[in-house]
Parts: C-alpha cells; sequence; structure tokens
C-alpha cells in the first residue's frame, strides 16, 4: 500500500470516528483511537504491519511537537507569580504515582523493567482533556488556578522519569550489575544535554526572529526547529522529547511575542497529532489484551491512587485550602499524548515488554480519557467553580481538543 494512501485513511478513517464520538460526547483523542484499531492490522487489517513501519517518521515529528508545545507552557514570568507551590504539588503527585505504580506492579509478580517504565508513564496527565472541562464549563477558581500549571508541568515530570526508569530498566534486562555511571550518571547527563542542545537551538529561534518578521517564515523557522532537534536527538541518542521541551521552553522567555508563532503552530499541528493517535491505536495488538487483564486493572487503579494521594500530600505540605487538597487529585485522571508516545519508545528500547506495555498504555487511555473529563468535572463543580447548569443565553466556547 502506498505510503500516501495509507496516511489519506488514517486521516479519513480519524475524522470519520470524531462524528460517532461526538454523539456520546467523547473526546476526539478517543474517536482517533478507535479509528486506528479498527483500521488497522490487528483488527479489520485496512492497513497492514508494513504500512505502519513506514509512518515512523510522523510519530517521531508528533512527539517533537507535543514536547516544544509542553515546553513553552514553562514561562518563567508565570512560574514566578504561582510560586513554589506548584512545584511541590506537581513533584508529589507525580512521584507519588511513579512510586506506587513500581511498587505494587512489582509486588504482584510482573517482572521490574515492566514496572519500572509503567510507573514511569504514571507521572504523565493529558492537559488538553483537562483544559476542555475548564473551558467548557468557565471554571474559574483556585482550585482551577492550581490544576492547569499542575497537569502543564506533569509531562515534563514524566520525561524525566522515563529516561532514568528505562535506563534502570534495560540494565536490568541486560543483566548488568549495577553501575553508578549507566544508572544515574549517564541518564542524567542525557536529560542535561537533551535540554541544553534545546536550549541553544532554542535561543537560536529567539535570534532568527529579529530578522524574519513575518508569521509565515517564523512558523517555518519553529517547524524546522523541532526536526533539526528530532533529527539531532536520534543522531546522538539523546531524548528528543526533553530536547524538543527545551527548544519550546528557551524560546518563548526569550521573545516576548513568541505566543503568536506558537498560536500557528497549534493551528498547523492538529493533523499531524490526529495521525499520531489513529497509528497509535493502529498498533494496538488486541490478541495481547486476554493476557494483560490484571496488570492494566493494578496499572489503572494504582496510578489514580497515587496521583490522588501524592497531590494530598504535596498539597498539605504547600498548606493550600481543603477543597484544593480533597479535590485536584481527582482531576489528574486524563492521559493521552505523551504517555502514549512514551510507550511508543518503550517497544523500540525494551521490545520483550513493549508491546505489553503499549498495550497496556492505549487501553487505560481509552479509559482514563472516558471517565477523567466527567470526574474533571464533578471535582470542580464540588469545589464551586463551575456551575452545574449553565446560565442561559451563554453557551460554551468550543475547546480544541
Amino acid at each position: 500500500m502506498h505510503t500516501l494512501f495509507t496516511i489519506a485513511l488514517a486521516m479519513i478513517a480519524g475524522l470519520l470516528m470524531t462524528r460517532v464520538v461526538k454523539l456520546i460526547k467523547l473526546p476526539n483523542v478517543t474517536g482517533y483511537l478507535i479509528a486506528g484499531l479498527l483500521i488497522g492490522p490487528y483488527c479489520f487489517k485496512l492497513i497492514s504491519a508494513d504500512a505502519l513501519a513506514t509512518l515512523d517518521i510522523i510519530t517521531v515529528a508528533a512527539l517533537g511537537f507535543i514536547a516544544f508545545s509542553i515546553g513553552s507552557e514553562f514561562k518563567l514570568a508565570h512560574l514566578k507569580a504561582i510560586g513554589g507551590k506548584i512545584l511541590i504539588i506537581t513533584a508529589c503527585e507525580a512521584v507519588g504515582a511513579v512510586i506506587l505504580v513500581d511498587v505494587v506492579v512489582i509486588l504482584f509478580g510482573f517482572p521490574v523493567p515492566m514496572a519500572l517504565c509503567l510507573g514511569a508513564i504514571a507521572a504523565a496527565t493529558a492537559p488538553a482533556a483537562t483544559l476542555l472541562v475548564v473551558r467548557q464549563y468557565h471554571a474559574k477558581g483556585e482550585l482551577t488556578s492550581t490544576l492547569l500549571p499542575v497537569v502543564a508541568m506533569d509531562d515534563a515530570v514524566g520525561l524525566m522519569a522515563y529516561a532514568l526508569s528505562v535506563s534502570v530498566a534495560k540494565m536490568i534486562q541486560n543483566g548488568e550489575a549495577f553501575n553508578v555511571m549507566s544508572t544515574i550518571v549517564s541518564p542524567l547527563l542525557e536529560i542535561i544535554l537533551s535540554l541544553g542542545a534545546g536550549a541553544v537551538i532554542g535561543a537560536i529561534v529567539a535570534i532568527s526572529n529579529r530578522f524574519f518578521l513575518s508569521k509565515s517564515n517564523r512558523l517555518m523557522i519553529s517547524i524546522a526547529a523541532v526536526l533539526l532537534g528530532v533529527g539531532l536527538a536520534q543522531q546522538f541518542g539523546l531524548s528528543h522529547l526533553l530536547l524538543c521541551m527545551g527548544i519550546g521552553a528557551t524560546y518563548v522567555n526569550l521573545r516576548d511575542d513568541a505566543i503568536h508563532t506558537l498560536e500557528q503552530a497549534d493551528a498547523w499541528t492538529p493533523p499531524l497529532f490526529m495521525l499520531f493517535f489513529v497509528i497509535s491505536g493502529a498498533d494496538l495488538n488486541v490478541s495481547v489484551l486476554p493476557s494483560l487483564g490484571l496488570i492494566g486493572i493494578i496499572y489503572i487503579i494504582t496510578r489514580v491512587t497515587g496521583k490522588y494521594f501524592g497531590a494530598f500530600i504535596g498539597c498539605t505540605i504547600a498548606k493550600t485550602s481543603h477543597k484544593i487538597r480533597k479535590y485536584l487529585g481527582m482531576s489528574l485522571i486524563p492521559q493521552a499524548g505523551v504517555a502514549i508516545g512514551i510507550a511508543q519508545l518503550v517497544v523500540k528500547e525494551l521490545p520483550e515488554y513493549g508491546a505489553s506495555i503499549q498495550a497496556v498504555i492505549l487501553c487505560a487511555t481509552l479509559i482514563y480519557e472516558l471517565v477523567g473529563p466527567i470526574v474533571t468535572k464533578f471535582s470542580l463543580i464540588k469545589a464551586g467553580e463551575i456551575e452545574v447548569e449553565p446560565k442561559k443565553g451563554h453557551s460554551a466556547p468550543p475547546a480544541a481538543q
């Protein structure tokens, strides 16, 4: 099957499925995953495994732009405004999920490398799903103000947790003895070099904006920077997720007008992200699902539990109000883009466990995307930050999904 035909088929399937999920008020990402599953090699086989392999470049590029978008959320002025409390809460809830998933999965007798990878992925959340609820119901208040920066930083913690965890997992898988260099120093060096290279590229993009003034030129420079970052990461064995996150963070902090270019990028990337999710759904090997029942349930329950109690502890340390301590953790259920992206990387890094981990994450994503927005809405209602019934004459503005 020709690559362009495969891409067209994937886009058409994704678009058609959004009409179906809209009828039951589910987010588009769920429709994309279902569409991919249906047309993929493990269901109706409209797209073969060989055809999917030719689309690997789309998956890698999409991950780069997802990381670039996450990095753009880290504007120093904003981070100073929200203070250190957000950092404490984010660290606690993310680490809480990582540790609890690691421990429980190991206690149930699953391989340690698998547990470490699942634990790292557990840290990530889905900012898009949370933002959709906030915009749709005009949520406003201290819980909302705390929730949005936490979910924005969650994925960054997840990316760094993955870089460390996968290194340890590979060491255990290969039967190597504990080595400080390979276990701690090398992963940290990879993180530093990745972020440093991203910072350099981001600075170059910011400087180039002095000479390229049109919106179209600046958009092309940003796209080229992300693709360059992904290419350099692959060439030198760095993390392209952290590298591209570094590009976005540096660029947004060096240029006050970077927001305009980022808005253009947000308008340009939806087809790429859609293809990414459809391809991810098509990669789901449903034949392994019957054997994943227990670990899938463990992951879904322990991640949510870790998020809730981690957030509660973080809020207690940060001395937030009672309603934030009570409801913040319940608003951190959604999980999508970065989690799926990391699962894709695990397939390559640890092929022995990659298919199983990917299946768990994709299935968990479907459940989280179904349940997460509903629970987030409930939490905001209980916190008194959205109305149970919208006022007459006021309709919710459309929100990107």
